[in-house]
């Protein structure tokens, strides 16, 4: 399975930012999904995960009430549409996709990840 994240950017504090993340090599309605973000100097953590039909979704508290994850299993996408963006959203990006289980918040059980992508927030 390939994951390849896109859509960072540099944007200004209260913008908005969609990050896509698209998938091949398996069936990708398969895999639950999630996105998790490494701001420099910090470790990686958990910023959203969703399940394999779109139904049920689950955020960290940091993003709660501003950043909405979605999946288009039509296209092999899963997004991040970022609104209210604050200098301390600024991080890489990864997506990443479950074998097993879903909506984890535990980056260790994920098996897949993209490259990433920068997303920074000025102030």
């Amino acid at each position: 399975v390939q994951l390849q994240a896109s859509g960072g950017g540099l944007v200004q504090a209260g913008d908005s930012l969609r990050l896509s993340c698209a998938v091949s090599g398996r069936t990708f309605s398969n895999y639950c999904m999630g996105w998790f973000r490494r701001a420099p100097g910090k470790e990686r953590e958990f910023v959203a995960a969703i399940n394999w039909s779109g139904t049920a979704t689950t955020y960290a508290d940091s993003v709660k009430g501003r950043f909405i994850i979605s999946r288009d299993n039509a296209k092999d996408r899963v997004y991040l549409q970022m609104n209210s963006l604050k200098p301390e959203d600024t991080a890489v990006y990864y997506c990443g996709a479950l074998r097993y289980g879903c909506l984890l918040a535990d980056g260790r059980q994920y098996d897949y990840w993209g490259q990433g992508t920068l997303v920074t927030v000025s102030s």
